[in-house]
């Protein structure tokens, strides 16, 4: 156990026997009203605080606390929870705690304020986003958390707005449009702020649109500037800070008519901040659309990069292209962590990032030059990289213009997607949640914009049903909490999970990793050797990342649970088997040591529509139609094959099967549009809305006497 360790072992079984300093420590911030750069840059002054989305701008999840550590955590026990009202949807917060206070988001981009030792609501932020914006984003309704400064909260919403509110009582103070939910831009990530301003960037790269970040003042809320991640129309200024270098650098790289495309590179999640070297780390999203035949030759910037900008004036300042031209939807939008690690007998100041392509990379985070990058998960589009980190590709793997399928590794979820990873500076090590998820890709025959819908590309008919390829694919689904040295690109210990989409990770000094899992365990391993120390059966799948906190001289662990998101939506049977099959209930779980609060008790079964489905008489020419449109507008949402991940309704049992006229009016007419569900009218026709409910009839007659799917 190295010294680090020791004595923070030695501080933790002090604080564990009464010493308060710990607790005082982080009793002196004294609430939201005092969070500010200072105290986020210094947040070891006050441990038991979690005041920005990885606990401090370097994104590292690690927590100095240690009163809950690898001797007694097995004394774990529920401390309190609370019910997350509203649907049972995908639950991806990071809680804030500050003062006393938690600070979390739920779906639809609710924000609650919680005593953080009790539990008890304090207030509640319902932005009333419209159920109409589900449709115009690609991967679930969940938001990963808020920021807050200098008393106030500020969160993005799903529709595209940046609200500040009140920390004290959850009062709107302002709020702007930052991005337009009905052009296919959504926010699901948590903002940042730096130097009094708040910065948000957008997804959107399955809808035809243009990435940018944008910083704002956090007291106003007026555009302060906004950094655009590709070019637009060429001729056409924007006026932002990213005119000069999109044209010097980036547009060269790209040929056609890419504009009407869109272009892609949102970004969507990953925002880190260096004070150090007063530099701004933003990830960038796979290019729009995925088909880089449709969208542009070259290597297209700054598509599935990372860009450092100066955080006052959003310039730019270096960038570094992980998957040029990117054609496998491989976003650079994956955490990134700032740290200080020895490589070679030298420190070096780095950032590291295991993005979805497969590859863990390490570049000097002043420069931006490429240290070293190694597979953390089996990949197959790639035979490596070459010394300056541009990847060595197997171009046979690039789409088949004939729309043959091509299976690649990872797939479009990737090895490592949004779930956050955690640096742990006294082990040395990254603890990555790794999943392994083929996926099989194949050209459109026809590109046109959708209006509504996806835009990649992809045949997204590619989805098989074929035996043989689906058992291929489900020979690759898999899941690992691996423990990656990122001095030596190798992995320390690997536990295998059995699935894949995992939640994300949290690391202390009690020598402790925390994480949830799809089937509902979280648990928590000894963070040198991957040793399961403790376990709780939730119920429900976890793909949050948990936080640990202080108040009153305790230690919490908290995390929420409530499943969802890419993979749960589209995957089908694949994320059917993926997830512990009780039912989705959303939680706030938090624990302490001697917690007695008795566990809330499974949801109840499923319940299932009795009566069998409609037979299935239609010609085969019929139902081939209705798959081809099922796979293009509706597997994204109710999953591939017609067969629900757990999310949205199954509709091989839907009552309107048995009911053609209420099936239009549902689909075509729009009548399920305030509950999320909009007409499509203006993608398919009459005659193609029915060959989609002769394709869920056929599919419904397929699975009769199945279980497996779960109507929500």
């Amino acid at each position: 156990m190295s010294g680090l360790r020791s004595l923070a072992m030695t501080l933790g079984l002090l604080g564990a026997s009464g010493c308060a300093l710990a607790a005082g420590a982080a009793s002196s911030l004294g609430g939201a009203a005092a969070v500010d750069g200072a105290s986020i840059i210094h947040a070891d002054r006050h441990p038991g605080e979690w005041l920005t989305y990885g606990r401090t701008y370097d994104e590292q999840r690690y927590s100095p606390l240690t009163q809950i550590n690898d001797r007694n955590v097995g004394r774990l026990g529920l401390a309190w929870h609370y019910d997350i009202p509203g649907d049972r949807r995908v639950q991806e917060g990071t809680p804030l705690i500050a003062g006393g206070v938690m600070y979390l988001t739920t779906a639809w981009s609710r924000v609650v304020a919680l005593n953080a030792a009790t539990g008890k609501r304090l207030w509640v932020f319902h932005p009333h986003v419209p159920r109409s914006a589900d449709a115009h984003g690609c991967c679930d309704v969940g938001n990963r958390g808020v920021a807050i400064w200098r008393g106030r909260v500020y969160v993005g919403t799903y529709d595209g707005r940046l609200i500040a509110l009140d920390a004290k009582t959850g009062r709107p103070l302002w709020s702007v449009r930052t991005a337009d939910y009905t052009k296919g831009y959504t926010i699901t990530g948590a903002p940042i702020v730096v130097k009094g301003r708040v910065i948000i960037g957008n997804g959107g790269g399955e809808f035809a649109t243009r990435g940018y970040v944008t910083a704002y003042d956090a007291r106003t809320g007026k555009e302060d500037w906004r950094f655009y991640t590709v070019p637009g129309k060429p001729g056409v200024r924007d006026g932002a800070a990213s005119d000069a270098v999109l044209a010097r650098i980036a547009r060269p790289t790209w040929h056609g008519q890419y504009w009407k495309y869109g272009g892609g590179g949102n970004v969507w999640d990953a925002i880190s901040y260096d004070p150090s070297s007063d530099l701004l780390y933003i990830g960038t999203g796979n290019g729009s659309p995925w088909n880089g035949t449709v969208r542009s030759p070259g290597d297209n910037l700054f598509i599935t990069s990372i860009v450092a900008l100066r955080p006052q004036s959003g310039h730019y300042v270096w960038h570094f292209q992980e998957v040029p031209r990117d054609v496998w939807d491989y976003d650079a939008d994956q955490q990134i962590i700032l740290a200080d690690i020895r490589i070679g007998g030298k420190v070096r100041r780095v950032l590291m990032q295991a993005p979805k392509d497969g590859i863990f990379y390490v570049l000097d985070r002043t420069t931006g030059r490429f240290i070293s990058g190694r597979p953390y998960t089996p990949i197959n589009w790639a035979r490596g990289l070459d010394s300056s980190g541009r990847p060595i590709e197997n171009t046979g793997r690039f789409y088949d213009l004939t729309g043959k399928p091509t299976l690649a590794m990872p797939g479009a979820a990737g090895g490592h997607n949004w779930q956050p990873m955690s640096y742990d500076p006294a082990t040395g090590l990254v603890y990555l949640p790794v999943s392994g998820m083929a996926f099989t890709y194949a050209a459109a025959k026809r590109v046109s914009l959708r209006k509504l819908g996806w835009n990649t590309g992809d045949a997204f008919t590619a989805l098989p049903e074929n035996p043989q390829v689906v058992a291929q694919i489900r020979k690759s689904l898999t899941g690992f909490l691996v423990a990656w040295n990122p001095a030596t690109q190798r992995a320390a210990w690997s536990v295998p999970l059995g699935t894949p989409w995992n939640g994300g990770v949290v690391s202390t000094a009690g020598n402790l990793v925390f994480q949830g899992d799809s089937m509902g365990r979280f648990c928590a391993y000894r963070a040198t050797d991957g040793r399961r120390l403790w376990s709780v059966e939730t119920h429900t799948g976890i793909v949050a990342p948990p936080v640990t906190y202080e108040v009153g001289g305790r230690q919490y662990v908290a995390v929420e649970i409530g499943w969802g998101g890419a993979f749960a939506l589209a995957a089908g049977q694949l994320a059917l088997d993926s997830q512990v099959n009780e039912g989705n209930v959303p939680r706030l779980l938090v624990f302490r040591l001697g917690g007695r609060q008795a566990m809330p008790a499974p949801p109840p079964p499923p319940q299932w529509m009795r009566d069998p489905p409609p037979p299935a008489t239609v010609s085969a020419q019929a139902i081939a139609l209705g798959r081809t449109k099922f796979q293009s507008f509706c597997s994204v949402c109710h999953g591939d094959s017609a067969v629900s991940g757990g999310v949205l309704p199954d509709l091989r049992y839907a009552q309107a099967l048995v009911n053609p006229g209420l099936w239009q009016r549902i689909v075509r007419g729009g009548l399920l549009e305030p509950g999320g569900m909009v007409s499509f009218a203006g993608q398919l026709t009459p005659r193609e809305i029915e060959a989609v409910r002769d394709y869920v009839i056929y599919r419904a007659n397929q699975t009769q006497g199945e279980r497996a799917a779960r109507p929500y």
